[in-house]
């Protein structure tokens, strides 16, 4: 457990009933007859204490009672998986949140003192950011990967706060790329690479210890935001689909078999390449969604992933 803050009544409350309900094993009508309160705040206060990391849950998996889907991903694709079960029914926004909020817990535990974490912005990686617990850490760094800018707004804003809520929940120092998404020419792509202020961020993504993104995909459940928020032009489409392109990690396009040269598209994106992204030891990709099934497939044949966080039914797809 981390240590409160001076004159917290608040998280003091939330640690006493969360020691109260998790090591006590009492009941939360018990602890509000306790603590002179309602069930609700006792609720609320436990909540609290998961969101600043005063809880840390560790599930140990007896020997051999690794699941079946988990066990067939690690055979055949040589990743470290975890599939979320998803309660049936379920919408699409709610499957992410459910595998956004076990990818999160994941990243707690691997994300220590003294290291560099990428973060390619997106949609998933927004959704993990909400809900990764507070755990503070020492001289660690927090880098974004790829630009946000468009020519409909800057993206500024949506990126920073993906990055800044990483950044609370470690205590880690943030440094945004404030770069386009996209170039409208690759030259200039090229000369802003040669700029020292842009040399420190490019440095820094490719010293990353641990990496984390998903993969874009064209259409269906709920969109990437390079495809919904204006990053890409009709034109861009018809090139990528002559180019055979399945989706994106970082804004760099792929293909299904995970190749990615003569896409043009890759010449103007501010995102690093695969060669830059396999150099961190940790690869943490979050799918949620199976329309995202053939961009994953792409994604995997590339090497880009280490630690494979999805859904049980995008699982089955994959593996069908």
């Amino acid at each position: 457990m981390c240590a409160l803050r001076t004159g917290d009544a608040k998280l003091t409350d939330a640690l006493r009933a969360a020691r109260l309900y998790f090591l006590q094993d009492m009941t939360m009508e018990e602890i509000a007859c306790d603590m002179a309160t309602s069930r609700s705040s006792v609720s609320r206060m436990i909540a609290l204490a998961k969101a600043e990391g005063l809880i840390e849950f560790r599930l140990r998996d007896p020997e051999g009672a690794k699941p079946a889907l988990e066990s067939l991903l690690q055979a055949r694709f040589r990743v470290d998986a975890h599939v979320v079960p998803i309660p049936e029914p379920c919408s699409d926004l709610n499957i992410l949140e459910h595998v956004a909020q076990s990818a999160a817990w994941r990243l707690g535990t691997i994300f220590e003192s003294g290291m560099v974490l990428g973060v390619a912005w997106g949609t998933t990686t927004g959704a993990v950011s909400r809900h990764v617990s507070r755990r503070a850490t020492h001289g660690s760094e927090i880098v974004q990967l790829n630009g946000a800018s468009n020519t409909v707004s800057t993206g500024i804003d949506y990126a920073s706060d993906i990055l800044s809520r990483f950044g609370r929940a470690f205590g880690a120092r943030v440094q945004q790329f404030p770069v386009p998404t996209f170039f409208d020419y690759a030259e200039t792509k090229r000369c802003l690479w040669r700029e020292r202020s842009i040399v420190r961020i490019l440095e820094l993504q490719a010293r990353a210890d641990v990496v984390i993104f998903s993969v874009g995909g064209f259409c269906g459940g709920v969109p990437s935001h390079v495809y919904s928020g204006g990053f890409l032009e009709r034109e861009d489409y018809a090139v990528l689909q002559r180019c055979g392109a399945v989706g994106d990690v970082a804004t760099h396009f792929l293909r299904e078999d995970g190749t990615y040269d003569a896409i043009p598209l890759n010449e103007r994106s501010s995102g690093p390449s695969p060669d830059v992204l396999r150099r961190a030891a940790r690869r943490i990709c979050v799918v949620a969604g199976q329309h995202k099934v053939v961009g994953l497939r792409g994604a995997l044949a590339a090497g880009l992933v280490t630690d494979l966080v999805l859904d049980e039914q995008t699982a089955a797809s994959l593996l069908a």
